[in-house]
């Protein structure tokens, strides 16, 4: 079975970092820099699972989250969102939104290949 994330992530060390873990776990990992297109990119090909960061250049992860729960073909797509803003106020944003999973930076290797898996199996 060919399971398929999209990152959309800016920081070039931490797209190499999950490309490097999801890969070696048999995902194809695609990736996607830009805020204000990312939308559009999910809605072209739907990934089996969207890691999203939070600070993103011209939109951000909680704007695109609160637009993809808003379509009905990316409503239920299971979405970890990956942040250094681990404020209780920014957690409380992203379940407002439909976030699946959150998880704050830094994070383990383990932990996000746990969750991206979790996440593909229907789980959180």
């Amino acid at each position: 079975m060919n399971k398929r994330v999209l990152l959309v992530e800016d920081e070039p060390n931490i797209i190499e970092a999950i490309r490097f873990i999801l890969s070696r776990d048999g995902w194809t990992v695609e990736t996607h820099l830009d805020g204000a297109t990312a939308v559009d990119m999910v809605t072209a090909a739907a990934p089996d699972v969207l890691v999203l960061d939070v600070m993103l250049p011209g939109k951000s992860g909680f704007e695109i989250l609160k637009e993809l729960r808003a379509l009905s073909a990316t409503a239920a797509l299971p979405v970890l969102m990956l942040t250094a803003k681990g404020q209780g106020r920014d957690r409380e944003l992203a379940e407002r939104y439909g976030v699946t999973r959150y998880m704050t930076k830094p994070f383990s290797n383990a932990e996000v290949l746990e969750a991206v898996n979790a996440l593909q199996t229907g789980g959180r």
